[in-house]
């Protein structure tokens, strides 16, 4: 019987299935050792994590997660919190059949995948935190603020590169996603390396940016800081984080890797916050690197 479970939720394809009533969909694609990848947001669209490379080596498991996209929604915005994320990943575990799993989890999925491996370490055969950190709150916060307000003397006359903070405040409080949606499409540039050198490649990337204002505006009453319990993690684990990153640096990256036992960090240094898009065979190299160790 289990068998047949593995087979039916692992075929390449759009699946789905109820967690406590609510529908959850995920994307299979590739072969290899089953990789279960969770976006960040909270409340944007898993399709800007597809990674066609990592697909080459491992059958990579795309969340959609709840509220956004075609998974349902909760009856109670309030619920839209980490605990909750992190048992609709369990859910989702549970549901392909297989003893243990990969994980990645990129920026707030990060958070889930770090919460999830603290909880359930017998399920997870290896950790990807990708440009994510151990901790939130003011610090952080100020820090990427920083970075933001800074971003347009990068690009002294660029226009576009001077809308990016008011764009990105507008995404903070938009309540509705289309409104949400667009601001945060104009704001992508600042969330890269060197978004206008490359801006034909980057477009399509760029149009395609989908949020969910529910989730994305939702807020989780209990501040995200797992740095006393990372010594408890023992799956084998990468750190990936993109030199550049204005929002989840270099810094917070530091601190995972120094926390977690073995944990290797590998830095991107031509990317900011989507490497895999940036520097995709050097981010599919430290990922795969993970099955050799």
């Amino acid at each position: 019987m289990g068998s047949i479970r593995h087979d039916a939720a692992l075929t390449p394809g759009t699946h789905e299935f109820a967690v406590e009533g609510v529908r959850q969909v995920y994307h299979v694609a590739g072969t290899g050792p089953v990789c279960v990848a969770h976006s960040g947001g909270p409340g944007i669209g898993w399709g800007y994590l597809r990674m066609p490379q990592l697909e080459e080596h491992y059958t990579m498991v795309y969340v959609e997660p709840v509220g956004t996209g075609a998974s349902g929604r909760l009856v109670d915005r309030a619920d839209y919190r980490l605990d909750t994320y992190v048992r609709f990943l369990d859910a989702v575990v549970d549901h392909l059949g297989e003893p243990r799993v990969h994980l990645l989890g990129h920026s707030h999925g990060g958070f889930v995948v770090q919460a999830y491996a603290l909880a359930h370490p017998d399920r997870v055969a290896g950790l990807v935190l990708y440009d994510t950190s151990p901790v939130t709150g003011a610090e952080f916060w100020a820090e990427a603020m920083a970075g933001l307000v800074a971003y347009p003397g990068r690009y002294p006359g660029n226009a576009e590169a001077e809308a990016v903070p008011a764009a990105f405040q507008e995404a903070v409080t938009a309540t509705d996603d289309d409104a949400l949606s667009a601001a945060l499409r104009t704001a992508v540039p600042v969330y890269f390396a060197d978004f206008w050198s490359r801006r034909e490649e980057f477009a399509a990337f760029q149009a395609a940016v989908q949020v969910w204002a529910e989730p994305a505006g939702a807020q989780d009453p209990t501040p995200f800081d797992v740095r006393d319990r990372l010594g408890e993690i023992v799956a084998p684990t990468v750190v990936i984080v993109g030199a550049h990153d204005f929002i989840c640096g270099v810094r917070w990256a530091a601190q995972l890797q120094e926390g977690i036992k073995d944990s290797r960090l590998v830095v991107l240094e031509h990317s900011g916050h989507f490497g895999h898009v940036e520097q995709p065979a050097e981010f599919a190299r430290a990922v795969t690197g993970l099955r050799d160790r």
